[in-house]
């Protein structure tokens, strides 16, 4: 009990300082309309002395791994089967391809560019699936080496700067080739990356773009369990094997989130619970991103050199153009 005390007592500083910086944020995003996530992540590397000495380090990496895991596992409450049945099989196949070859395209970019496998994984992962929450994600379950947070703070900052810019330009190109309002919202949301900017540029259209592309990028962020629980079966069984430590195939965290999202499609969860839980979820995301930033130096941020923000840029243009050759190639 006494050590549990310790612990507490050491860990409160540093969460408090996360906390309030992801209060802030939230107060920047609802009241001048600017991301959250962003707003989090920039706020915590502006205080970044905090995490060098003092009582808050211990917090702030408390905030960075264990609130970040929780905040992922409450995300399956967003998700359910029902979504699968509202898309049908030509749509779901689109997206998936979609989601598999960005990852693939992620990769393959990094080596060619000379950046590290983690960095492909990351950035290419966060394109497909959801953005920032993937990047979180992801992060959890890649293995840890001197440049985790900066890549980590790199990527949330990238995605979430190139999904704002598409919520403003997809819309037009989408008008400029002659999109139907369902292929619009196909288009939408099986290419913006995070799901707030995908709500803003679908109902920009209107009301019908809005709801299918919401539905196209809910899919897309289902996909993000099946993809973290291949990673943690591939990348835990090697660690295992080098170290020869029993470490768990698959993380608990990614196990909540199954159970969330089961629990969530048979509708065994209530609404103002399935609420709560989201809205925990938020929050808890909000505060690890605001520790992940406290962790991070600008400096550091900047040392990822060009050929990171070529890459990433890279795998938007192409999730871009797979997205739309689908949409085309399954006209009638």
């Amino acid at each position: 009990m006494q050590r549990v005390m310790r612990l507490t007592k050491e860990i409160i500083p540093g969460v408090i300082i996360a906390s309030t910086i992801a209060l802030a944020a939230k107060f920047l995003s609802e009241h001048y309309g600017a991301p959250s996530m962003l707003m989090a992540l920039l706020l915590g590397i502006a205080l970044n002395f905090l995490s060098e000495e003092g009582a808050c380090p211990s917090g702030i990496e408390f905030c960075a791994t264990t609130v970040l895991r929780i905040g992922v596992a409450l995300l399956g409450v967003r998700i359910s089967f029902e979504l699968l049945l509202g898309l049908g099989v030509e749509m779901i196949g689109l997206v998936l391809i979609g989601v598999i070859l960005t990852i693939l395209f992620g990769l393959v970019a990094s080596n060619l560019l000379g950046r590290g496998w983690r960095l492909g994984l990351l950035s290419g992962g966060s394109v497909a699936i959801c953005g920032a929450s993937a990047a979180i994600a992801l992060a959890a379950v890649l293995p840890k080496n001197e440049h985790s947070e900066r890549n980590l703070s790199f990527t949330i900052l990238s995605v979430t700067v190139l999904s704002t810019i598409a919520m403003i330009i997809y819309p037009i190109i989408g008008q400029t080739l002659g999109l139907s309002t369902s292929e619009m919202g196909v288009f939408l949301g099986g290419t913006i990356h995070d799901v707030a900017q995908v709500v803003g540029a679908g109902f920009s259209i209107s009301q019908e773009a809005g709801d299918s592309a919401t539905l196209i990028k809910l899919f897309r962020v289902a996909t993000l369990a099946p993809i973290i629980l291949f990673l943690s079966l591939v990348l835990k069984k090697e660690s295992s094997e080098r170290s020869g430590a029993n470490i768990p195939i698959i993380p608990p965290f990614i196990v909540g989130f199954l159970a969330l999202a089961t629990i969530n499609s048979f509708g065994f969860l209530p609404d103002w619970l399935s609420s709560l839980l989201g809205q925990t979820s938020q929050w808890a995301l909000l505060a690890a991103i605001a520790a992940v930033g406290l962790k991070t130096s600008p400096r550091r941020v900047l040392e990822v050199g060009p050929q990171a923000i070529v890459m990433i840029v890279a795998e938007t243009l192409f999730i871009t153009v797979v997205i739309l050759g689908g949409i085309y190639f399954l006209r009638p």
